[in-house]
């Protein structure tokens, strides 16, 4: 019988990118769960870039981590001891705040059961294009209004969100352009996932403007954003007049210190080009759940669409994963299988 309980705690705020001892491992005595609550055995932890934003000391729209407390992300588990009617032991469940550990004891109300329309799927779909990230592509590229005449530019799109936006994209008949940061993932877009065209960002340089130009000959109607920086400046020198700038994320920016980041230099566009730019949290969007779930399983179950997910083994090894995750180190969406289903 288990006893033991491995949790890896936030030891200390990083100046800039995270480093390994902005983490600790210790081990506690696994605690019995409480009335109303559940013991939950972890299979799989998400490792996702808005992390980065928990371990500053700033509000934010997510709860920050805590010095000294277990790490928190979504995850899915299996329930190992219950003290409530909502679960029993064996069912496996999906967490949105669990501690980076072997098990987590939370409140039953702090999980959710797995769709059972998802059975046959990988568990870990549940991280990626059944949760979090495939419901930011499927809200984002919405609230763009996408047409079949247009064009849509994905950054960072061979990772957990953009491989779901291209995808949906070309579903909806647009012509779809990605970037990515190798020329193995550049491949993966073109080859695997449809994308109409694609360019490796890294091996362009200073010289991003002319790569996107040549991949999108037409301009650009959609822009799906996950990186910010010099990929956002050069798609608002190539966006159309009225084009739709979707905000998803800004890694490029993430561990920079505020009075190091470089501001975007064009931002006229909006004006002279009349463009839209909108940023948005999925959370927003919560009442939506069911309704995408059943279109993307419905996609997954079909073969219309791929997924791909970048995992690391073993709970030791999560902080690695996360900090690899921010330097664009995962080809998909990353995550740590902690134990077996």
């Amino acid at each position: 019988m288990t006893t033991a309980n491995r949790q890896i705690v936030f030891a200390k705020r990083p100046n800039g990118w995270p480093t390994p001892d902005c983490f600790a491992m210790r081990t506690v005595p696994l605690q019995d769960p409480a009335d109303g609550q559940i013991s939950v055995r972890t299979i799989y932890m998400s490792m996702d870039p808005s992390m980065r934003g928990r371990m500053d000391p700033a509000r934010s729209y997510a709860a920050g981590w805590e010095l000294g407390e277990p790490c928190k992300t979504r995850m899915v588990g299996r329930v190992t001891a219950t003290r409530a009617d909502a679960f029993n032991e064996g069912d496996l469940v999906y967490g949105r705040t669990l501690d980076w550990a072997d098990y987590t004891v939370v409140p039953a109300k702090a999980v959710s059961g797995l769709n059972p329309n998802a059975d046959g799927l990988p568990l870990s779909y549940h991280l990626g294009a059944l949760g979090m990230p495939g419901m930011t592509a499927w809200v984002g590229l919405g609230m763009a209004e996408p047409k079949a005449t247009d064009t849509l530019f994905v950054s960072a799109a061979s990772g957990a969100v953009g491989q779901i936006v291209g995808q949906i994209g070309k579903l909806k008949g647009m012509r779809v352009v990605g970037s990515a940061g190798t020329d193995t993932k550049v491949k993966y877009l073109t080859d695997d996932l449809g994308f109409d065209a694609a360019f490796n960002y890294k091996a362009a340089g200073d010289d991003i403007l002319d790569a996107l130009s040549g991949a999108a000959p037409d301009g650009l109607d959609v822009y799906f954003d996950n990186v910010g920086g010099r990929v956002l400046e050069a798609a608002l020198d190539h966006a159309n007049d009225r084009a739709r700038i979707i905000i998803c994320g800004l890694i490029s920016q993430y561990n920079q210190p505020r009075d190091e980041i470089q501001g975007i230099r064009n931002l006229t566009h909006i004006n002279r080009k009349r463009l839209r730019m909108e940023g948005f949290i999925v959370s927003d969007h919560e009442a939506r759940r069911a309704e995408f779930e059943a279109e993307m399983i419905g996609w997954l179950k079909s073969g219309q669409f791929k997924y791909k997910v970048d995992e690391v083994a073993g709970l030791e090894n999560a902080p690695a994963a996360m900090i690899g995750m921010l330097r664009g180190e995962n080809f998909g969406k990353r995550v740590v299988k902690v134990s077996d289903p």
